[in-house]
């Protein structure tokens, strides 16, 4: 071979820079059509509540006298008269969630969740860190009664889809009912809730959206505020209906509204609890 001549292994790294490249770029256009999908859902969501926009209507504690007692005790709590019922809110999430089992690591998360009330529905935008250096861009949405759920790392690189079935839509409507803690207005017989009563201490609510249709349990503590909610809720893993529990804590006013700001949720499976996400609320943005 002629000293002038590349040997073959420089030869080869003008072709591995340029597959690298390639990769690179696809990548690039990947995560581009992943966010720009998720700011559809989002538009999409405030687009459909701003078509239902009347003007708000306002607490009114002569509105839950046939309320079971404690669902009656826990708005009088974390209402004043007069609240103007929520529209839209805007929450700012940081924490930590764990995929696998009892043993696997929690990795860092942090997300924004955009809720609306009529219609209700949600979109979940977080970031996982499921390895250093590794982030994976998740959403779970409610929309138009479909439950949705994908995740991809570095936003790009599918690694989770479900939905929209049956019991997907009913499990992100179960989590939009759960989490109307942080929207206390939405919990409201005018927001479409039913109550049911149970006992002093807890009470069944739920909630029909069209075809979608799910029901919690809510459980007030001594100070009148919901402090853990329970559910029988479809778990992929299984292929089945699971027990499931969220459990919130750390109470404080916001836009005049009592909400939680420390929340867990974990299925109970036969060998105990298992807790997969962990949050705090950093912010919250109503809208009326």
């Amino acid at each position: 071979m002629s000293s002038s001549e590349p040997s073959p292994s420089r030869r080869r790294w003008p072709l591995l820079a340029a597959a690298l490249g390639v990769v690179i770029a696809a990548i690039a256009v990947a995560r581009r059509r992943f966010v720009s999908e998720i700011h559809d859902h989002v538009d999409a969501l405030y687009a459909a509540a701003d078509s239902e926009r009347p003007t708000p209507p306002r607490f009114n504690p002569d509105d839950i006298e046939s309320l079971p007692a404690p669902v009656r005790r826990y708005f009088e709590r974390v209402l004043e008269p007069g609240q103007p019922h929520v529209r839209t809110a805007r929450l700012r999430q940081q924490g930590t969630f764990r995929l696998g089992g009892a043993d696997a690591d929690w990795r860092p998360l942090e997300a924004t969740q955009h809720v609306t009330v009529r219609p209700p529905g949600f979109v979940w935008d977080a970031r996982i860190d499921i390895a250093p250096l590794v982030p994976a861009r998740v959403v779970d949405l409610y929309r138009a009664g479909d439950g949705i759920l994908k995740a991809r790392l570095f936003g790009a690189i599918p690694v989770a889809s479900a939905g929209p079935t049956p019991e997907m839509n009913e499990g992100e409507l179960l989590r939009y009912l759960v989490e109307a803690v942080w929207v206390p207005t939405a919990l409201l017989p005018e927001a479409g809730v039913t109550w049911e009563a149970i006992d002093d201490d807890s009470a069944r609510a739920t909630l029909e959206d069209g075809d979608v249709t799910a029901s919690v349990v809510f459980h007030f503590d001594a100070d009148d505020e919901i402090e853990r909610v329970t559910a029988e809720r479809y778990r992929q893993e299984d292929d089945d209906y699971t027990s499931w529990s969220g459990h919130f804590r750390a109470y404080e006013r916001r836009d005049g509204m009592r909400v939680p700001t420390e929340a867990e949720v974990a299925w109970t499976l036969p060998d105990g609890d298992l807790p997969y996400w962990r949050a705090t609320i950093e912010a919250i943005d109503y809208s009326t």
